[in-house]
């Protein structure tokens, strides 16, 4: 039984999520993401490393040796040696025929994102990469609040407990 960091995006769950609660089971498609394409990274204490092999086809599918498998996005170089993939877990319900991971919610924490214009007065928002603090509740929204300008909930951050991936 392994316990797992799980991003899940406020888009992700406002258009096609179900909100879930602290010990309930689930079951989404996860894909594994290079941290930096998620929120312009910062992720250090959340990160997953993973290692196995990666099976090429419609969708790319990671073996971990622990157990789990989980679809890799486009744009993460599978690695030539053994240090394996160090990157971020997403729900992702958009991306094609992705492995469904079930588990256990073990916590749910709102994910505030702080963000910065692009140049100033273009009123166009990107994150400001480690800039966020989380914020524990017992169930996930099914709506975030905020949706631009300098703060605003991007989504959960999910600690999934993953019977037989250890």
């Amino acid at each position: 039984m392994g316990l797992w960091h799980v991003f899940y995006a406020d888009w992700q769950m406002e258009c096609c999520g179900t909100p879930f609660s602290v010990g309930e089971e689930v079951g989404w498609p996860l894909l594994f993401r290079a941290a930096d394409d998620v929120l312009g990274g910062g992720w250090d204490h959340h990160l997953t490393e993973l290692a196995g092999p990666v099976e090429q086809g419609a969708v790319r599918v990671l073996r971990d040796g622990s157990g789990l498998v989980v679809g890799v996005a486009e744009g993460v170089p599978v690695p030539e040696d053994s240090r394996g993939f160090v990157g971020l877990l997403t729900v992702e319900t958009h991306g094609g025929r992705l492995p469904e991971v079930r588990g256990r919610v073990r916590r749910v924490q709102v994910v505030t994102q702080e963000y910065g214009e692009t140049e100033p007065g273009s009123r166009t928002w990107e994150p400001v990469p480690g800039r966020r603090s989380l914020r524990p509740v017992d169930a996930c929204p099914k709506w975030f609040a905020g949706g631009g300008g300098e703060r605003s909930e991007a989504g959960v951050l999910v600690t999934l407990e993953v019977p037989g991936a250890a």
